[in-house]
């Protein structure tokens, strides 16, 4: 992608900068939270158990999955002793160990908090928090208007203006490519995509006139979107066989979003508790809003937003991200 050009406008557009002490608790707290995040996921790989079942006089190591599948090991010897061994302890230690960060971040949620360190809507971070537990994040990109959290917190700043930061609505891009692997993994938690979404908010409900929107009582939205179906790509398509579910709605270039390069950040809420967001990276945010604005078909209410946006991360890229223009240097 170009280099992005000194805007006219920067001038006249506003970051504020968090505090030192803000700052430094953020870095404290994002150490903590991979340490969490790299636990949690290494836990996963000793999902399950093991044990020993006794049948005919011989004892088997019996291995169990999540999903209560059984597979024999082979029957009870050295080896496979050993094995149930490193299994059992190897799984206990790593519980200790993702228990006693998420312990740890409980404090530097207090921090977050006491030092004022996020403003992410706590929707959202609860959202994107529902879909790690579920094993789902890698499957969707923020994309919109929420990306900024994302943006502003690895830059150590706030945006200032409250017109860039409106909306009452998340948009979810779905990764089509991935779907194979995504329904096998709905099938694992026997969910929809709508009942992952309600044990964040048990008043999310899809809206009729909208199958890709999910309301909240408070009026948040979610809007699953998707790129446009090619020849061997299906439309309309649900999330999942569930007839209550989610139909993800064709996007006009979602496809360049998809391609675009990931940016991922931790955000803070005003109360302190931490998500991580997957988005794309600010100079792929740059050009897909400047190209929103001309499009004869944007909404005119909303042009002088995506130019507004465009121009407050050419800002913040500039100023306090240069190396994604320049990633040698």
């Amino acid at each position: 992608m170009e280099n992005i050009p000194k805007s006219p406008l920067v001038s006249h557009l506003g970051l504020t900068e968090i505090s030192l002490d803000a700052r430094r608790q953020y870095v404290d707290a994002l150490s903590v939270f991979t340490a969490w995040e790299a636990a949690v996921q290494q836990c996963l790989e000793v999902r399950g158990g093991m044990y020993w079942k006794r049948q005919a006089g011989v004892e088997y190591l019996i291995r169990t999955s999540p999903q209560n599948t059984q597979k024999s090991l082979g029957v009870k010897s050295d080896t496979t002793v050993a094995i149930y061994q490193k299994f059992v302890d190897t799984k206990a230690s790593r519980e200790l160990r993702r228990d006693e960060l998420a312990q740890a971040l409980i404090k530097h949620q207090r921090l977050n908090r006491a030092l004022f360190v996020g403003r992410a809507p706590q929707i959202l971070v609860d959202i994107l928090q529902g879909l790690a537990r579920a094993n789902l994040a890698e499957y969707f990109t923020v994309v919109g208007t929420h990306a900024l959290y994302a943006y502003e917190a690895a830059a150590g700043v706030q945006i200032a203006s409250a017109e860039a930061l409106a909306t009452q609505d998340v948009d979810l891009l779905w990764d089509t490519r991935k779907r194979v692997h995504f329904v096998t993994q709905m099938t694992r938690l026997n969910a929809s995509m709508l009942g992952v979404l309600q044990k964040v908010d048990p008043t999310f409900e899809l809206r009729s006139d909208q199958r890709y929107t999910a309301v909240n009582s408070k009026g948040f939205e979610v809007d699953i979107i998707r790129r446009e179906a090619g020849d061997n790509d299906p439309h309309p398509l649900r999330l999942t066989d569930d007839e209550n579910d989610f139909s993800a709605v064709q996007a006009k270039r979602a496809g360049a979003l998809l391609s675009a390069p990931l940016f991922s950040a931790m955000i803070v809420s005003p109360s302190g508790y931490m998500a991580r967001m997957r988005t794309i990276s600010p100079l792929s945010f740059i050009q897909f809003k400047r190209w929103m604005a001309v499009q004869a078909t944007r909404d005119q209410m909303k042009t002088g937003r995506d130019i507004l946006q465009a121009e407050l991360v050419a800002q913040l890229v500039e100023v306090y991200l240069p190396h994604l223009v320049n990633p040698q240097t």
